[in-house]
C-alpha cells in the first residue's frame, strides 16, 4: 500500500507464533552511548510492571568505545535482554532490527542516551486504551544536555490529555516530537513499514507524519520524556554543514505527498520555518568566524524557501559574509 516509497521502508513482520505477548516493548537502540545507558535503563526499570507486561531489550549497533552488554548484565540482572549487531549497520537499519525484535503491542524506541520520567508508560497506555484508532501517543518533552541539565521544553500542544486536533497538519508544519517521547502500536509499524532509509536525519519526523496521515495521535501534556542534546548525537554530528536541515528538506518533500490539498500549506510552512532556522544558524556560524559552515546554511536556506522574507534575510546575511571575507 505504500507504493514505490515502500522499497525504502523495510517491512515490520507481524508476530504469528501464538506465544503470549506483553503490552509494552521498550527497545533501546544504542551505539557508543555507554556513558548514558545506565540512566536510560534505570528510568525504564523504575517503571517496570513485570516481564508479562514489559519486554525490555537493548539493541547495540556494534559499539566500539564501550561495553553495553556489561551495563545490561550489571544493571538489568537478567531482566533486560541484549542483542548485538554482528557489524555496524547504521541507526536506521538498527531501528529496523529494534522494531522486528519488539514483541509487545505498544513499542517505545528509547535511544540509549535519552530517558523517561515516572508515569510515562501509564500515561501513554491510557491514551491507547482510550481509542482503538490511536496509532501513536506522545508526551511533552524536555531538552537536556550531556550532564542531564534541563535546557528547555517542547511547546504545550494542548492543556489536557487527548487526541491532537488537526494532527496531520500540525505535525507536518514542524518537528514537534522527539523519539523518546512517543510510542506506537506495533500493528501501525506492520502496516506502514519501518523508518525510511533515504533519511539519515529527520527519519523520525517523516514517520510521525506518515502515522498521522492514517491514524489518530494522542497527546499527554505532562513533561515525561527527556531528549539529550550533545555533539555525539545524530543531530549534533550533522549540524555544522547543515546536513540535518538538508534531510529535513527531503523529509518535507516525501511527506508532502501524504497531505490532502487542503493541508498542503503545512509543507510550505515547514519549508519556511526551517529556512529561517538555517539563516539563524548561518548567522551563529558567522559570529564564530566559520564561513564554511555559514555558507552551507545559506545554501540550505535557499533550497528550502525563496519567499520574500527569506530572501531579505538571506541578502542581509550575505552582505555580512562578503564584508567579512573582503576584510581578510
Amino acid at each position: 500500500m505504500l507504493g514505490p516509497a515502500s522499497i525504502f521502508r523495510p517491512r515490520v513482520l507481524p508476530i504469528t507464533d501464538g506465544e503470549p505477548r506483553p503490552t509494552w516493548s521498550i527497545i533501546v537502540p544504542t551505539f557508543n552511548s555507554g556513558r548514558f545507558l545506565e540512566q536510560t535503563l534505570r528510568s525504564v526499570l523504575d517503571q517496570d510492571s513485570g516481564i508479562a507486561q514489559m519486554q525490555i531489550e537493548v539493541v547495540d549497533d556494534a559499539s566500539t568505545r564501550d561495553d553495553p552488554a556489561e551495563i545490561v548484565r550489571r544493571l538489568g540482572k537478567g531482566r533486560v535482554t541484549f542483542y548485538r549487531q554482528p557489524a555496524n549497520v547504521g541507526h536506521i537499519r538498527n531501528f529496523e532490527t529494534c522494531l522486528n525484535r519488539a514483541r509487545g503491542h505498544l513499542v517505545h524506541l528509547l535511544h540509549g542516551d535519552d530517558f523517561v520520567s515516572p508515569g510515562f508508560y501509564a500515561a501513554l497506555e491510557r491514551g491507547f486504551n482510550a481509542d482503538q484508532n490511536v496509532g501513536a501517543a506522545f508526551c511533552r518533552h524536555a531538552f537536556v544536555d550531556s550532564e542531564s541539565r534541563f535546557r528547555s521544553s517542547s511547546a504545550l500542544e494542548r492543556v489536557e490529555a487527548g487526541c491532537l486536533e488537526n494532527g496531520l497538519a500540525r505535525l507536518a508544519e514542524e518537528q514537534r516530537i522527539t523519539t523518546p517521547s512517543i510510542a506506537v502500536r506495533r500493528t501501525v509499524y506492520e502496516h506502514l513499514g519501518a523508518f525510511d532509509e533515504r533519511l539519515i536525519c529527520s527519519e523520525d519526523w517523516e514517520m510521525w507524519v506518515r502515522i498521522a496521515a492514517q491514524y489518530k495521535v494522542w497527546y499527554e501534556p505532562r513533561l515525561l520524556a527527556s531528549y539529550r542534546m550533545h555533539e555525539d548525537s545524530n543531530t549534533g554530528r550533522h549540524r555544522r554543514l547543515a546536513q540535518e536541515l538538508e534531510y529535513s528538506r527531503q523529509a518535507i518533500a516525501i511527506f508532502r505527498g501524504y497531505l490532502p490539498k487542503q493541508f498542503r500549506y503545512a509543507a510550505r510552512r515547514a519549508r519556511n520555518i526551517y529556512a529561517s532556522v538555517a539563516l539563524t544558524t548561518a548567522e551563529e556560524f558567522w559570529l564564530r568566524g566559520d564561513i564554511e559552515a555559514m555558507d552551507a546554511h545559506l545554501k540550505c536556506a535557499l533550497r528550502l524557501s525563496c519567499s520574500p522574507r527569506i530572501l531579505m534575510r538571506f541578502c542581509r546575511l550575505f552582505s555580512k559574509r562578503r564584508r567579512t571575507v573582503s576584510s581578510k
